[in-house]
């Protein structure tokens, strides 16, 4: 009955979010019990962005594309972002389109999301996919599913004696931001987004190879998936002069290089 439930509750948000496509869509996804793609087009984006139906990836379309969860104010055009934890580029196409002079590395961890996240971000060539995990560490983790689907990838270390509970997925190479700065020459990252399903709580032991060159900071915090996420961001995390939180997210700038969008009332 739960499980039934759960599928009409997936139905009816895909008609709520992709109309009558989505519904269709859906409904050949659950009878098939398995996803369909389903590709939307939408007036303020240059092409057509591909989900899997049903799936996390039509919440994640809503925050991003009709909640606008990234929608913010900026006093001069952002040349550089970092979307870690990109799942499936909605958030990079967000921001390829709203800031098309910018560079925008989009990293994911999940070979399938990663597979379609290169499918959404091959027409645009500001955008750069990176197959990678966003971790305190250039080394190599494993990729553990909890249950939550397509959304909520964790990683851990290999040989870590606690283990996450959940399945095994892929081993994954994990790249600190140190690195990520190195690495593409990067003088500062003007917007950094994390989503990275409690790794946070890793990433933010130590910042101090980083932390001064970013200028503003979004993150979606996952304190009930591991414990100390929200402490080890907010110690890891001095030097902004202004926070909010918007959706899901918490937002952090520097002066006023970045501000709330007055239009946006839910945060």
């Amino acid at each position: 009955m739960r499980r039934a439930r759960t599928k009409f509750k997936d139905i009816k948000l895909s008609l709520r979010v992709a109309g009558f496509a989505g519904l269709f869509y859906a409904i050949k996804g659950t009878v098939m019990n398995s996803e369909v793609t389903l590709n939307m087009n939408r007036k303020d984006v240059k092409f057509p962005i591909s989900l899997r139906v049903p799936s996390s990836d039509i919440p994640t379309y809503e925050q991003v594309f009709i909640n606008e969860d990234y929608d913010f104010l900026v006093e001069t055009p952002p040349k550089v972002i970092v979307d870690a934890g990109a799942n499936i580029g909605l958030a990079s196409v967000y921001f390829a389109n709203k800031y098309p002079g910018a560079m925008i590395l989009a990293i994911e961890p999940g070979k399938d999301n990663f597979e379609l996240l290169k499918r959404n971000v091959e027409p645009y060539r500001n955008i750069i996919p990176i197959h990678s995990a966003l971790w305190s560490k250039n080394e190599t983790l494993q990729l553990v599913d909890p249950g939550l689907g397509h959304w909520g990838f964790m990683t851990e270390e290999i040989n870590v004696s606690e283990k996450l509970r959940g399945t095994f997925s892929h081993t994954v190479k994990a790249m600190t931001l140190g690195k990520i700065i190195a690495e593409y020459q990067l003088d500062k990252i003007d917007i950094l987004k994390i989503d990275i399903e409690g790794a946070e709580k890793e990433v933010f032991e130590d910042t101090s190879a980083w932390i001064a060159k970013v200028e503003a900071l979004i993150i979606e915090l996952h304190e009930d998936m591991k414990s100390g996420c929200n402490r080890s961001f907010y110690n890891g995390s001095i030097g902004f002069d202004d926070e909010w939180k918007q959706g899901e997210n918490v937002y952090l700038a520097k002066g006023k290089y970045l501000t709330r969008h007055l239009k946006n009332n839910n945060g």
